[in-house]
């Protein structure tokens, strides 16, 4: 059956303009797969006319089959004064032997007489004349209309005779595109109606986010007749980045309740959103509507109390929905609810009426107050509620440090001493670093690697530093939060102490004491 809405990815292509983001050809053809996999109908593979690399993309692509989604090059019209069937960027287009072709061409009369330095009735010919010759090559087209709710607001009837050339030529779909992305939802729905009453070709949109609004603007043009959507996983492009298919494809099927993806896929979004970031480097945004980590993030006691009753009266959805999970923040603003629900989230027995509850909350707020922060350190917290819950030791302790920098020739080495008891035995190591806490971990890590050897998987894979009172300068107490791994789950600790070095002991040890409470 034909989707009610078609989505079209160009995460490949606009994606790859956005600042940070840069693709190899093995990542584009594993995110392609990806998208495939999860059931979009278009990837946009590249523009094979600007660069090596989209050339060489396209031809490890054709070596492959796609289950549900559609290749598409992307490219431009004709150039002016150069007839189409020996313009250069045309020809890649059809090399690239992709089944559709996507190409763009001018709607506002700024970009005619101004960029391309061409007549009105020129860019008319290039645009028919272009669309022409890839249908008689047999390609299904794709005319995206550039600036073209600009161009409309600049010269309407203009506008609307670039789409009809489109159209009269045989694009099977006229995509309207909010190029600077700037436009209101009540622009976008005006033109697109306009559009709509002349066109009987099927529309689709083309958002930005320049002013944030590149989905509400999607979902805007899908009310009065588009039902093609572009736009890239996370957002990625240009500038502040193309309309995120991570909240259009949510919002138009369980919000607008429209089909556009198999259903069974919108579970696996934020594993998509998360393979995506992975592959181009950049660090999941936790604030990311629907997928990010803080979606269904509850923090205030009053709210989280009023979740564990009734999980909808503070979530839009259930976030499994989306493949996302529910998170309880705990800090100085929690209640009882927030430390229940956390609790048994890191796999403790635990009710409102549990006798410890009243001490575990209240060392919780003692420590916020000095100045420690538990909602991204999860192993430490867990350490403090084991310690009040089942009152045990801990299963080692640092008796001793020692941290020195020494001058060795042109540089300087930091060395640490540590001294570990691990019941009645000690053990004392030495080791050095690139800088004191680098050594730190070191001499403690051989220090317990003797008594408990599979701490040798764990790594720390993030360090980060935070100035509490700056107003006493060099002397201001200092939290640190570090993150850790062990190859399959990563989780944060804290430490907190007017020393640098103490702090991040406390992070450290933490982290590994937690490493052993996971083993257990």
């Amino acid at each position: 059956m034909k989707p009610k809405v078609e989505i079209y990815d160009t995460t490949l292509r606009d994606g790859s303009q956005g600042e940070g983001i840069n693709f190899s050809v093995a990542d584009k053809l594993r995110i392609a797969e990806r998208i495939d996999a999860f059931g979009i109908h278009y990837i946009e593979g590249g523009w094979p006319g600007s660069n090596p690399k989209d050339i060489e993309f396209f031809a490890e692509a054709r070596k492959r089959k796609f289950k549900n989604a559609k290749l598409a090059a992307f490219g431009s019209t004709r150039r002016k004064g150069t007839p189409v069937d020996k313009d250069e960027q045309v020809r890649l287009l059809l090399e690239a032997e992709t089944p559709v072709v996507t190409i763009f061409g001018k709607t506002w009369l700024l970009h005619v007489t101004e960029i391309l330095k061409t007549t009105p009735n020129e860019n008319i010919d290039m645009i028919s004349e272009t669309i022409r010759y890839l249908k008689d090559n047999g390609k299904f087209v794709i005319y995206d209309a550039e600036h073209g709710f600009d161009g409309f607001k600049d010269d309407a009837e203009y506008a609307l005779a670039t789409w009809r050339a489109a159209e009269k030529a045989g694009a099977d779909i006229v995509v309207l595109c909010d190029t600077n992305g700037g436009c209101l939802p009540q622009d976008i729905k005006r033109i697109t109606q306009a559009a709509r009453t002349e066109l009987r070709c099927q529309l689709g949109i083309h958002t930005h986010d320049d002013i944030g609004l590149g989905v509400a603007n999607a979902l805007a043009a899908l009310e009065v007749g588009a039902n093609h959507v572009q736009g890239t996983i996370n957002g990625y492009g240009e500038r502040t980045g193309n309309c995120n298919l991570t909240s259009a494809i949510p919002n138009i099927a369980l919000k607008m309740g429209l089909s556009c993806v198999p259903e069974k896929s919108i579970a696996q979004l934020k594993d998509l959103s998360q393979f995506v970031d992975e592959i181009a480097n950049i660090r999941h945004n936790p604030r990311q509507p629907w997928v990010g980590a803080s979606a269904f993030a509850h923090k205030g006691g009053m709210h989280v109390n009023a979740v564990q009753k009734v999980a909808r009266s503070f979530e839009h959805i259930e976030p499994t929905a989306v493949g996302n999970s529910r998170r309880v923040l705990i800090s100085d603003l929690a209640g009882r609810s927030n430390i229940v629900l956390k609790a048994q989230e890191l796999g403790f027995k635990i009710e409102n009426d549990t006798p410890e509850l009243k001490s575990i909350l209240a060392k919780i707020k003692e420590l916020e107050h000095a100045g420690f922060e538990f909602e991204a350190a999860e192993g430490s917290l867990a350490l403090l509620i084991r310690k009040i819950l089942k009152k045990k030791e801990a299963p080692f302790t640092v008796e001793a440090y020692h941290v020195s920098m020494r001058h060795n020739g042109g540089g300087s080495v930091c060395e640490a001493t540590v001294k570990v008891k691990v019941g009645e035995e000690l053990s004392h190591t030495v080791a050095e670093g690139d800088g004191p806490v680098n050594a730190l971990d070191s001499a403690l890590r051989e220090a317990l690697v003797k008594f408990y050897p599979h701490l040798k998987k764990v790594t720390l894979t993030d360090y980060k530093v935070r100035i509490l009172d700056t107003d006493t300068g060099t002397g201001a107490k200092t939290r640190v939060l570090i993150e850790s791994t062990d190859g399959k789950d990563d989780w944060g600790t804290v430490g907190c102490d007017a020393n640098i070095i103490e702090a991040s002991l406390q992070a450290l040890t933490d982290s590994m004491e937690y490493a052993l409470l996971r083993k257990k």
